[in-house]
């Protein structure tokens, strides 16, 4: 198998490129997870898709390829999904913080992303460093959630295939599809979940919105903030005010606003791993109030996943 003629219709540039169907975007994804590829046509593939970007029926065919090689994990009732894949270089990540926040309201929270990034702070070093378990696998993701501890779970161990595309960055140096993709993660069987979706350029929310309306998937669509961002534009480091999207799910969500980002910046922790572990346990145990900003997020998230968003789902 070749992906070669795919490549010929993405790889003309960002004007003389020509997106995939569904369909084709699918197949050519299923071959580059499963291997059947050489390294050469995945690195062009990562390229060409960088410079093309992806459209809402090409990140359908990639996100059903990549769903079918997910670990399933059984829900009894909705829960909440983050998925945690940027890290943190210069402002703490305080991810671990929300969904502690959240099972602290009996909310069944599924935290995934990667185990390591040498230059960021990841979800996983926090939640190794405030003693919380990484699951394995999806006993382990239930067996904290009986716990009453929301769960981690590294991409490794949530789609092996995904995790390997992902390593392709360090070494062509650019983001590809796959990591669209990872931030979409979190349907699962037997009930609904409430995924909260980041990106941090504009254009990729734009894209992102138009994907999960097109899915109907219930989703809180938020923005990221770097440090270099934020001082030119002055945006909220965790998220800034999006206008609202109604999907036929009531999918797409708002963040903070301005005000209320320069009132967290007070309650802002040291950016080290084991500062910003102490500081959540001090959160949680309520010796320090939670940063306004996130005590708010929490309160969507929570009481849509108590009262159960219909039981459907949609087919992202």
């Amino acid at each position: 198998m070749s992906i070669a003629s795919y490549i010929k219709v993405i790889g003309r540039g960002r004007d003389g490129a020509r997106p995939l169907s569904r369909d084709q975007a699918h197949d050519l994804m299923c071959q580059v997870l499963d291997g059947r590829v050489t390294d050469l046509e995945i690195g062009a593939f990562a390229v060409a898709m960088r410079i093309k970007g992806e459209t809402v029926a090409e990140l359908g065919g990639f996100f059903d390829a990549v769903r079918e090689r997910c670990i399933d994990v059984r829900l009894e009732r909705p829960a909440v999904v983050l998925p945690s894949y940027n890290g943190s270089r210069k402002i703490p990540n305080l991810t671990a913080l929300l969904a502690m926040l959240l099972a602290q309201h009996e909310v069944p929270v599924l935290v995934h992303g990667p185990a390591h990034d040498p230059a960021r702070v990841t979800s996983a070093e926090i939640f190794r460093d405030l003693g919380l378990t990484c699951a394995r696998d999806a006993d382990d993701i239930v067996a904290a959630w009986g716990r009453h501890e929301p769960a981690f779970i590294c991409t490794e161990a949530l789609c092996p295939p995904l995790a390997r595309l992902l390593a392709v960055r360090a070494v062509v140096g650019l983001r590809n599809p796959g990591h669209t993709v990872a931030k979409l993660l979190g349907t699962f069987s037997g009930a609904p979940t409430l995924r909260v979706v980041n990106y941090t350029h504009p254009e990729y929310g734009e894209m992102l919105a138009r994907f999960l309306e097109a899915t109907v998937a219930d989703a809180m669509l938020m923005r990221g903030n770097r440090r270099r961002a934020r001082r030119r534009r002055a945006t909220p480091a965790k998220a800034r005010r999006l206008h609202r999207r109604q999907a036929a799910s009531g999918a797409v969500g708002a963040g903070a606003g301005r005000r209320a980002h320069r009132r967290a910046r007070a309650c802002r922790p040291a950016t080290t791993r084991r500062t910003t572990a102490r500081t959540i346990q001090a959160i949680v145990s309520g010796a320090i109030p939670a940063p306004v900003p996130l005590a708010t997020q929490t309160a969507s998230p929570a009481a849509r996943a108590r009262d159960d968003p219909g039981g459907r789902e949609g087919s992202a």
